[in-house]
């Protein structure tokens, strides 16, 4: 027998039944995945980080930051936006980039705070 699996089936099932409803439902597990995901990448995860320290960035700035072309840089803050994670605006020729407030929550609560302080 493995070592991860119980030898007999025994269930606390008040107390299992209670955690198990107090689940998120799928949907929101699903879009929670989706957004974790969308951080998987090490690119996308640098431009998280830069538009964290930096609060809103133009592509070319994150392009120069993250060391990536701006065409790789727009794509994977494509990645981000479809996720949620990213917000953009258009300021006059330039778009600027942001976190939203789940993408800054998602990032804080998968670093390690010493890892997203740039202090």
């Amino acid at each position: 027998m493995s070592d991860d699996r119980c030898e007999l089936l025994c269930i606390d099932f008040d107390h299992a039944e209670a955690l198990r409803a107090a689940l998120p439902d799928v949907e929101a597990i699903t879009r929670r995945a989706e957004r974790l995901r969308a951080l998987a990448d090490p690119t996308r995860l640098r431009v998280a980080h830069a538009l964290h320290a930096g609060t809103e960035l133009c592509v070319c700035d994150l392009a120069w930051i993250v060391g990536s072309s701006q065409g790789l840089v727009s794509h994977h803050l494509r990645q981000l936006r479809s996720a949620g994670l990213v917000t953009s605006r258009r300021d006059g020729k330039l778009v600027m980039y942001r976190l939203t407030p789940i993408g800054q929550h998602t990032l804080t609560a998968t670093v390690p705070a010493a890892e997203v302080d740039p202090a």
